[in-house]
């Protein structure tokens, strides 16, 4: 049989693909928890107008959203169970314990909640339906803690022993796989991404709007939210990011030197920026690098080596041929490597468009352009020293703002893609492999046609998320009403409208 048409590798694809898919949604569920409620704050805070519609405008998106990931997580926990039984057999004992925290607590938590914010508009006191999407972002948050202690699990197993009666793993410190090191760095760079997602989609969705010169109050507020969003979220990826690349070295020094395409130790090591590597032979052909960097990232010193993929290879195989016999402890070398830089040139670019537009919006601008029109609302990014448009600038960043609405999606995906595929070939790491794991009565066959069948439903419901998206984001934010203007004093709303049925208040 064919290797690249093996049941292990067609898992390995189909499972691949609906993860990625299902990820696109979770950063932006996330971080637009949180920025509506940050928004809607304002709203009960001010009793500005524009709070309150912003509110509503990105609030329907983060519903859309959310359904959509909804809908493409159930799936995952199918895969368990179908393409990969003997890994649940092995580790469910294990991996079960977050999932199920994960579903009782964090998911039926945030759920409750986000029904309540949905049909309170008109319900709830401000402030208790206020309360009701905090809720809902706290639990997106735990709900994300739980997923990916599980997941840092498999990188770095704690907390277990192994029953070699059961031939299986069990948990002995369940605090232990919650706080360990992994789960916490981890933690922290994947939410810092996610609102580095959240604040690209608003700056891009405003920067459509104000090129139009539509909805500006709103849009210009919106704009400068998601612009604040993406510096300090940068900031806090890049300095999550050094913490998990030194842990990431500490525990899997294999993926380290794979991201850099490092195939001897070298000390100092240098920094990979562009390579072209023979896989076969094991060197570069083609290497422009910087040299010291990879020390300082691995160390925080400029001189100490770090060991390269060969001599990494070869400890391995002493450490687990003996158990596994697999041989080769390589990964895919160009995923690895080309996924960890994907990953980092888009989330840079994303930072700098946010830190370009953050230096344009800057009041100084705004009032320049206030006072030589006359005009309270204008679209314009940026003018020159003596007052006049520079619409080249302004024109330019409105388009690369809206084109950058996808850069930290397709950064997020490539370090997911980095994170799981540079572990191989382990799937939980050192203890179980990823050939050991897959269902053995599953065939070619059955696995090609459910991701056949997964792949082509996951393409209509991308098709249907991007119109209904597109239909909002076009309509834009929607007018008040006198019942938006003055919500309820009490719970099941005023007086005169007690007898109304809930709505869905949008």
């Amino acid at each position: 049989m064919d290797l690249a048409l093996a049941p292990e590798t067609l898992a390995r694809w189909q499972f691949g693909i609906t993860t990625v898919y299902h990820f696109l949604f979770v950063p932006l569920t996330i971080s637009l928890a949180t920025l509506v409620a940050g928004l809607q704050t304002a709203w009960v805070r001010t009793n500005n107008e524009k709070y309150l519609r912003a509110t509503k405008f990105w609030g329907k998106l983060f519903l859309i959203n959310i359904a959509m990931g909804v809908v493409t997580g159930i799936l995952q926990e199918f895969q368990f169970g179908m393409n990969w039984s003997d890994y649940s057999r092995f580790v469910g004992d294990i991996f079960g314990a977050p999932l199920a925290f994960e579903a009782l607590i964090a998911f039926f938590f945030e759920s409750t909640f986000i029904g309540l914010w949905i049909f309170g508009w008109d319900k709830l006191p401000q402030k208790l339906h206020l309360a009701t999407i905090w809720m809902v972002a706290i639990g997106t948050i735990l709900s994300a803690y739980f997923i990916l202690a599980a997941n840092s699990w498999m990188q770095h197993p704690v907390g277990y022993r192994i029953n070699e009666e059961a031939g299986r793993a069990e948990l002995t410190d369940f605090w232990h796989v919650l706080t360990q090191n992994t789960a916490v760095a981890q933690f922290f760079h994947t939410i810092s991404a996610a609102f580095l997602v959240g604040g690209a989609f608003m700056v891009g969705i405003a920067a459509y709007h104000l090129m139009r010169g539509q909805h500006i109050r709103v849009m210009r507020t919106s704009l400068r939210l998601g612009l604040v969003t993406i510096v300090i979220s940068g900031l806090a990826v890049a300095i999550s990011g050094d913490r998990l690349g030194k842990i990431m070295y500490e525990q899997q020094p294999m993926k380290m030197a794979a991201a850099e395409a490092l195939w001897e130790t070298e000390g100092p090591a240098p920094f990979s920026i562009f390579a072209i590597g023979d896989v076969d032979k094991g060197h570069n052909r083609v290497a422009i690098e910087l040299p010291g960097l990879l020390s300082f990232l691995a160390h925080d010193n400029f001189h100490e080596e770090v060991p390269g993929i060969n001599d990494t290879n070869e400890a391995l195989k002493k450490k687990f041929d003996d158990q596994f016999a697999l041989g080769d402890y390589r990964p895919n070398i160009p995923v690895a490597y080309w996924g960890f830089r994907w990953m980092i040139g888009f989330g840079a670019v994303s930072i700098a468009i946010g830190a370009i537009g953050l230096w344009l919006t800057r009041r100084k601008f705004w009032l320049s352009e206030r006072l030589r029109t006359g005009e309270d609302d204008v679209p314009r990014l940026a003018v020159t020293k003596d007052g006049e448009l520079n619409p080249g600038l302004t024109k330019w960043y409105w388009r690369f703002a809206f084109l950058t609405l996808a850069f930290p999606l397709i950064a997020n995906s490539w370090g997911w893609i980095f994170t799981e595929m540079g572990r191989q070939p382990w799937v939980v790491y050192g203890v179980l492999p990823t050939s050991s794991a897959v269902s053995p009565s599953v065939s070619q066959g059955e696995v090609l046609t459910s991701m056949i069948i997964y792949t082509l439903l996951y393409a209509a419901l991308a098709v249907v998320e991007v119109k209904l998206l597109a239909k909002y984001v076009k309509a834009g934010p929607p007018e008040l009403t006198d019942d938006d203007l003055n919500p309820p004093t009490k719970i099941g709303g005023n007086d005169r409208d007690s007898d109304r049925p809930m709505a869905f208040s949008y």
